[in-house]
């Protein structure tokens, strides 16, 4: 004799499965946080003055800018692309924008910034159309526009420091505002910015879609290639801001600023849990893997550990991301 079932039985999940399923959810959605916690609660134990209030502004202070690399970076690895000229062009946007601030000849500081981030947005076009239209790798143009743009600050500087800054051009990197330093301020403005670009606008919800499909995007009449161009302009023009705050930190322009700055960028957006496959993360977890990156440089300072081992530590995080991405997608 046959029984019937009734059908909310037979589709109902066990709840073994069910309760894994919401664990792996709450680790893709929390995770993020949650390792920040654990981390901080370790360097607070290993470092009474960690969790001062002098330590926290000076590590969200020194956050901020590669925050703000590692937000462009995100729009790039988001339509499956990599931008690792980001340091480069940092390097060549603040000695274009010292130039314009020296004492002896300063401009207005909304120009300044303004020729800055011109400079990187049009560094961040080329990438954008030698990716797009010419169908060149993301990672051999963004390679070599790291090395023309280092070359060309070079020149630009005869590879001399650009001292003797505007005080406006200073404040941007050492003053306050209603208390809160200038770039966290500035920080928290791009994220906001950028957070409604990405989740309230067309042209986000078209960046998501070129990074899960290129193919599938422009059947929907997506103009693909406009859409992996202007992630690689936001990507160029965030690091001439980000080059901009790290002269006004400095106090002059180096010809040599912003070495292996890509690196932090990409290791945050990576760790944040953007997907270098393309089509998904968030802005959310981009900031966090930056607060995670300046909170290790911070830790490993006070416990007295080198630099150079700092650099392997940071290596090693790099590539568990990256592994953890990996076995997420499969």
């Amino acid at each position: 004799m046959k029984h019937n079932v009734s059908s909310g039985t037979a589709l109902a999940m066990p709840a073994g499965p069910r309760l894994s399923r919401l664990g792996i959810n709450l680790a893709s959605r929390y995770g993020i946080v949650v390792a920040f916690i654990v981390l901080c609660t370790f360097l607070s134990i290993a470092n009474e003055f960690f969790l001062t209030w002098g330590n926290w502004t000076n590590i969200i202070r020194q956050t901020s800018i590669n925050g703000m690399l590692a937000i462009g970076v995100t729009f790039v690895i988001l339509t499956k692309g990599i931008d690792l000229s980001v340091g480069a062009v940092m390097a060549l946007a603040g000695a274009v924008g010292a130039s314009l601030a020296i004492t002896a000849n300063s401009h207005d500081i909304v120009v300044v910034i303004l020729a800055a981030c011109a400079v990187g947005a049009a560094l961040g076009a080329v990438n954008g159309i030698a990716v797009s239209k010419l169908a060149l790798p993301p990672f051999v143009v963004t390679l070599g526009m790291l090395s023309v743009a280092r070359g060309i600050t070079f020149i630009f500087t005869d590879g001399q420091p650009i001292p003797n800054l505007s005080k406006p051009l200073l404040w941007l990197g050492s003053g306050t505002l209603l208390g809160i330093p200038v770039p966290i301020v500035l920080l928290a403005v791009v994220f906001g910015i950028c957070w409604f670009v990405l989740r309230h606008t067309v042209f986000g919800r078209h960046i998501y879609a070129v990074g899960g499909s290129e193919r599938s995007a422009a059947t929907s009449g997506i103009k693909v290639p406009r859409i992996i161009t202007l992630a690689y302009v936001i990507s160029g023009l965030l690091a001439g801001l980000a080059g901009l705050l790290l002269t006004a930190r400095t106090t002059a322009a180096l010809p040599q600023a912003g070495v292996s700055y890509e690196l932090d960028a990409i290791a945050a957006v990576v760790i944040g849990g953007t997907s270098l496959s393309g089509g998904k993360g968030s802005l959310v977890g981009t900031l966090f893997g930056a607060l995670i990156i300046g909170t290790i440089n911070n830790g490993l300072d006070l416990m007295g550990v080198s630099s150079y081992y700092q650099q392997v530590i940071k290596g090693l995080i790099i590539v568990g991301a990256v592994l953890l991405d990996t076995s997420r997608r499969k």
